[in-house]
């Protein structure tokens, strides 16, 4: 175990390294070819902090563990939303664009949809890999052409003298160096905690769901919190979201077309994790549609919800006598008040959007009766 430890520490410190790399190659590259960070994390850094899930997948999938497959995508997908954007946003206010609203988080949501059908069956076979598969070319293809449209004025508004300042190959450099870093802390972390929890006796779903997925998705925190420090929101962002496109279409659906077999879909997935992850993808919509923003105190609902989540799961895996007053409390307590509150806030923001429209088009007369001065006198004939 004390080696176990000596991983765990030494990946946390790869993984800020790469982090700090890998942001600052992406942010050069964006400046330099002309392409929006907001795409960049959409796809470049999305696929590249997505490399320990698809390591992970491979491997387990190899080694005749299909449960850590599934597990560790649905449960990273979960931890991306829940835990790193929530937190990634009680260090800051994450600022929504309009594209990731109207665009990637429906696709987010269409494509973790598209996972839960076919999963029905119990198998993600090989026409299923090869539908999730396309659905994340199709959704690279357009973010690029929909990102090359806007990227000369992001770019003159996002880019700094430091950034134009580095040549691009450093900023390939970084970038490559970045990946490496992340990819190795992250496996060098997920061997440590993985050999702890076995050795606990977790099952492989549970260490899939839980230790694994947070260790895989720890490249996309430290890139997150990162980028979020240094100014580059759209990245930390548009990093999630993409991630989690990445990790359907690429990180299961790509192994479900190589082995031919397709990848087994344990009933406790199907029944409880799957929804669960489709649920959080769902969760994002309002509250990134209402304001374009994810205020610290929505991050903080978000990682008080992992943190629930994660007690389930080890309570339900060793069979704890709480078990059961836990999921009442949850059940029939938290979860209908937490229903409640985002949908009254939903109301509430979708109220102000609306009254700022209908003062935007009611023109100045109305503006001005709206602040209790006089409407302005018809012109002269």
């Amino acid at each position: 175990m004390f080696f176990d430890i000596v991983f765990i520490v030494a990946g946390l410190v790869l993984l800020v390294l790469g982090g700090e790399a890998l942001v600052r190659g992406a942010s050069t590259l964006a400046a330099k070819v002309g392409i929006s960070p907001l795409v960049i994390g959409l796809v470049v850094v999305s696929a590249a902090t997505s490399a320990p899930e698809f390591a992970v997948t491979v491997d387990a999938v190899l080694q005749g563990e299909p449960d850590l497959a599934v597990g560790n995508v649905v449960g990273s997908n979960i931890v991306n939303i829940l835990f790193i954007l929530g937190l990634s946003a009680i260090v800051s206010p994450l600022i929504i664009k309009r594209q990731l609203v109207r665009f990637d988080i429906p696709v987010m949501v269409g494509i973790s949809v598209l996972l839960v059908a076919v999963s029905l069956d119990g198998q993600i076979s090989l026409v299923d890999g090869i539908l999730l598969l396309g659905g994340l070319a199709v959704h690279t293809v357009i973010s690029v052409v929909i990102g090359r449209r806007e990227s000369r004025a992001t770019a003159q508004l996002t880019e700094e003298p430091i950034e134009k300042a580095r040549p691009l190959w450093l900023a390939l450099v970084l970038l490559i160096a970045g990946i490496g870093l992340l990819v190795l802390g992250a496996r060098l972390l997920v061997d440590g905690a993985v050999g702890i929890a076995t050795a606990l006796g977790i099952s492989s779903l549970v260490i899939g769901l839980t230790v694994v997925a947070v260790g895989t998705s720890l490249p996309e925190l430290a890139t997150s919190i990162i980028a979020v420090r240094r100014g580059e929101r759209d990245m930390a962002v548009g990093n999630i979201v993409g991630s989690n496109i990445f990790n359907i279409g690429m990180v299961l659906g790509l192994p479900a077309i190589l082995f031919g077999q397709g990848i087994p879909v344990s009933p406790a997935a199907i029944a409880l994790d799957l929804p669960l992850m489709l649920a959080t993808a769902v969760a994002l919509l309002p509250i990134a549609f209402t304001g374009f923003i994810i205020a610290r105190w929505e991050g903080s609902l978000f990682v008080a919800l992992y943190i629930a989540y994660t007690a389930y799961l080890v309570l339900a895996s060793t069979q704890h006598d709480a078990l059961e007053g836990f999921t009442d409390v949850m059940l029939w307590f938290v979860l209908p008040l937490l229903a409640i509150t985002l949908i009254a806030v939903t109301a509430y923001e979708v109220g102000v959007i609306r009254g700022r429209k209908a003062v935007i088009e009611g023109g100045p007369s109305e503006n001005a009766e709206a602040a209790g001065s006089a409407p302005p006198a018809p012109p002269a004939a």
